[in-house]
């Protein structure tokens, strides 16, 4: 999820676990602590691109990093308060506000190498990396606790509410996308497309409109289910797999083509531009919802530069340049019009 996000989530866990002891304290720590885990981002300048994608959400992610780190973040903050609280308490804090970081970042397409060094990384597609309707009211529960003393007992209610209402919005993801992945087959036929290994996963900043991602042997097919309306059959984008120049391109010194398919989960294309090869990661969708059908390009990827079928030069492709043409208007309309 965004930094804001696990902000909260962590500050409000850490609010339930030292808000009586520790009062503001305790929610000011517990945001450092949801933060913790995402510094990993720091060391994609050292590492090779997809190295650092690999890294990202690695260990720092995982129930052997809150293990060993929580006792030490503890002691520290322990001693910057001259022991004047228990360490238990920082211990629980420090634990509980790291460990929630990947748990939350599980619900996300890309999720989490929870049980590292398994390569295995945990994620569910339930929720969008940035959903308002699950960090608002979230947040506004958060905001009016800090205002109010650590001995008033709506504080500790409301705080809880919060954490209530967070958990039973992930579960809301859950069985949306259950109820969803059940009728995805039958979505693709009415267009007369037979598929498999058929992908669910929420669209931009909401769990009210899901991209259906399905194959066969030659093409991805794409679709797009609301909640509030019949799936539009007409409205599937099909995708060319195009994926054999990717087995043939030279590394100078990594081959790193099975690592982009295990970083994709084996739901990518390939587009060629001149002398730049571009991989692109499907699981995240197209820009086809966003842009009335205007751009349908696939939103993250890599861009392979290469010489002579050499790569030379590999770069994070985000999209951004596309988002000139997104039309939130048409959006909206598709979800609940």
């Amino acid at each position: 999820m965004d930094s804001l996000t696990q902000i909260v989530l962590g500050a409000a866990v850490a609010e339930a676990v030292g808000g009586k002891k520790l009062g503001n304290k305790a929610p000011l720590w517990g945001a450092i602590a949801g933060t913790i885990p995402d510094l990993d981002v720091l060391l994609r300048f050292i590492y090779h691109p997809i190295d650092a994608a690999l890294v990202h959400r690695g260990f720092s992610h995982s129930i052997l990093f809150a293990v060993l780190c929580s006792p030490i973040f503890a002691y520290v903050v322990h001693l910057i308060y001259k022991k004047k609280f228990e360490y238990r308490t920082w211990f629980w804090l420090f634990f509980l506000g790291i460990i929630t970081h990947p748990m939350l970042d599980m619900f996300t397409n890309y999720g989490t190498q929870f049980l590292w060094p398994l390569d295995y990384r945990i994620t569910f597609n339930t929720v969008f990396v940035i959903d308002p309707l699950y960090t608002i009211p979230f947040g506004i529960c958060l905001s009016i606790i800090l205002f109010m003393k650590p001995s008033n007992r709506w504080r500790s209610k409301i705080n809880w509410f919060g954490i209530y209402y967070s958990s039973a919005y992930l579960l809301w993801g859950v069985i949306v996308k259950l109820i969803i992945l059940s009728n995805s087959t039958n979505y693709f036929s009415k267009a007369n497309y037979t598929t498999k290994n058929e992908m669910v996963t929420p669209m931009p900043l909401t769990s009210f409109y899901w991209m259906i991602l399905g194959e066969d042997e030659s093409n991805y097919y794409v679709g797009y289910k609301s909640i509030f309306k019949p799936f539009k059959p007409n409205d599937i984008d099909v995708i060319p797999k195009n994926q054999s120049k990717l087995d043939s391109l030279l590394w100078p010194d990594k081959d790193y083509s099975d690592q982009l398919k295990f970083i994709s989960n084996g739901y990518y294309n390939l587009a060629i531009k001149q002398d730049t090869v571009i991989f692109q990661d499907l699981r995240f969708g197209t820009l086809s919802p966003l842009t009335n059908g205007k751009v349908k390009t696939p939103i993250m990827g890599f861009q392979l530069i290469h010489k002579e079928n050499k790569v030379s030069t590999v770069e994070m492709s985000r999209g951004k340049d596309l988002f000139k043409h997104v039309d939130f208007n048409a959006y909206w309309n598709k979800i609940f019009n």
